[in-house]
């Protein structure tokens, strides 16, 4: 069997998550199983990293095998892109045996996308909204994320999960035009870590809880909120090997 691995993007408003579920096929993997079966492969796909139903990706990163039959992966890439229609690969290629999507993944970069007028109805599935804020403190709020914490008390529990220590090396706001952005990047994030993070960045800016609020939830003191920012806006941008 050959080894692949793919860059993809995906509308994740079509989808209830990235990963496999009992309940549903309508998941980024399950669907991409799916059009592998047409083409008679039988493999499972390991992503980098799950996304939540409604967050997006425009680079997330799999892997899959297939019998050696398919070693041209441009041939491979073109007939997987025929059979997907909110999922597109982007890349396509053949790799060690051995490489893991997952755990071979150093850094994860994802994007939050908002505005604080109403987002047409082009843009709905696809831009969050906050009420106008106070980008100062948007800043502040997102320094005291950087570096090594235990990040318990930002994230969904997940029993799969062996520790809730993350770095996160970067952690910034720009905005261009009508759009606000939010970057994290980390060397790996808990389940829903970066919409809390949002959603706690987001009370700080509207003058809703204090700086010792937003720490002591950083700081695995107390919980300020378990809500997350909506999921339209929320891409995985980048996975870095």
């Amino acid at each position: 069997m050959a080894k692949f691995k793919g860059v993809i993007e995906y509308d994740g408003s079509a989808f209830e998550g990235f990963q496999r579920q009992k309940h549903t096929t309508q998941t980024v993997a399950g669907t991409i199983e799916e059009a592998l079966r047409g083409l008679h492969i039988d493999s499972s796909i390991v992503g980098s990293g799950r996304t939540d139903r409604g967050v997006h990706a425009s680079n997330q990163v799999i892997d899959f095998t297939a019998p050696h039959y398919w070693s041209d992966a441009q041939k491979l890439k073109k007939a997987l892109n025929k059979a997907l229609s909110k999922i597109r690969f982007k890349h396509l290629v053949e790799v060690d045996s051995g490489f893991h999507a997952r755990f071979h993944a150093k850094q994860r970069l994802y994007r939050y996308i908002f505005k604080t007028t109403t987002p047409n109805v082009f843009e709905r599935d696809f831009v969050g909204y906050y009420k106008p804020f106070d980008s100062t403190r948007v800043q502040e709020a997102l320094k005291h994320f950087e570096g090594t914490h235990d990040f318990a008390m930002l994230c969904k529990n997940d029993s799969k999960t062996h520790t809730t220590l993350r770095t996160l090396y970067r952690a910034t706001y720009t905005k261009r035009k009508d759009y606000h952005f939010i970057y994290f990047k980390a060397n790996g994030f808990l389940r829903s870590q970066v919409r809390m993070m949002v959603h706690l960045t987001m009370l700080y800016a509207h003058h809703k809880i204090t700086k010792e609020d937003l720490i002591r939830q950083i700081d695995n003191q107390h919980p300020i909120t378990t809500k997350l920012a909506p999921p339209q806006g929320l891409y995985l941008a980048r996975v870095l090997y």
